[in-house]
């Protein structure tokens, strides 16, 4: 659309922090980028570039137009989605952020679940800790998050929220497997794996470990969660994990057990979107189906004992 051009290629800018650098992406000269910047602040009536030794970058006037910019451009794929949807070609693109543990289960079931119904919708996930999420909503990156325990909640509108409590991941050979009455200590008591600090999994556990006048020491401190599911079944480590992302195969070689409230909080699962903005129709119905998903897997969860 040519009358957004310029807010393309002043994001492209910003992005790259370099007119010859964006020019080169963007496939024109670096001074007819230039002249179409300096046509714009003119016409805007003030600057939004600060120009730099080495580069450029947005000053505050320009932070609000790229803004006004990304907002500008999430209505008008909402009206393409709609315009769309009434023409019966039923296309769209959905993006969402989502915490590690949606990844190897629920995430790939729940778009094909989806894509079945709607093959013209395409997907973007991306991976993000709970520090990331809200700052994906806010800068329109993301339509939608599905986030373990999110560190803020200032601009973050939820959707839909599950219990997802915190549980110990050991191989079918491990001591622990024959322990009744499964406690913390007793997992601490033993060589552990941890995912990182930024991971909502970890700040319930330094919490409930701070509560018991413990400290957790792993052997291994990763960012992977996967690490973890296949780590455990080559030494005999504890490592904990949340119900969503694990699953019950008798061959896999894993146990899990739920840990007790009492020793580790339970966590939130939240599905949420940025406060005020209206979701594109396929977005909005893609998150009506997760909504959905999230109840009957918590009805599930709720109605039988923990697998291990």
């Amino acid at each position: 659309m040519r009358h957004l051009y310029t807010f393309q290629l002043i994001e492209a800018v910003a992005r790259a922090g370099s007119i010859r650098k964006a020019a080169e992406d963007a496939n024109i000269t670096a001074s007819a980028l230039n002249r179409r910047i300096a046509r714009f602040e003119e016409e805007f009536g003030t600057p939004v570039f600060e120009r730099l030794t080495r580069g450029v970058r947005l000053n505050p006037a320009g932070e609000l137009v790229l803004q006004h910019f990304r907002a500008q451009k999430s209505d008008l794929q909402r009206v393409q989605s709609l315009v769309s949807d009434l023409s019966g070609m039923r296309r769209g693109h959905v993006t969402l952020a989502c915490s590690q543990a949606l990844v190897p289960y629920f995430m790939p079931e729940q778009i094909a679940r989806y894509r079945r119904d709607y093959p013209g919708v395409t997907f973007a996930i991306k991976v993000r800790d709970r520090s990331q999420v809200e700052r994906e909503l806010a800068s329109f990156s993301s339509d939608l998050a599905l986030v373990f325990e999110p560190e803020h909640l200032v601009d973050f509108d939820v959707m839909h929220s599950i219990p997802q409590p915190v549980c110990a991941v050991f191989s079918a050979g491990h001591p622990l497997v024959t322990k009744t009455n499964l406690r913390l200590r007793d997992c601490l008591e033993h060589p552990h794996i941890l995912p990182a600090t930024e991971y909502g999994v970890r700040n319930l556990l330094n919490r409930a470990a701070k509560a018991q006048g413990r400290t957790v020491t792993p052997v291994v401190d990763t960012e992977s969660f996967e690490l973890i599911r296949h780590y455990v079944r080559h030494e005999q480590v504890v490592g904990f994990q949340i119900p969503i992302g694990l699953q019950a195969a008798p061959d896999n070689g894993l146990v899990f057990r739920e840990l007790p409230a009492r020793d580790v909080p339970v966590g939130h699962l939240l599905l949420g979107q940025l406060k005020g903005r209206v979701l594109p129709v396929a977005t909005a119905r893609f998150a009506m189906q997760l909504s959905m998903a999230l109840e009957q897997l918590n009805s599930r969860q709720t109605s039988q004992p923990p697998p291990g």
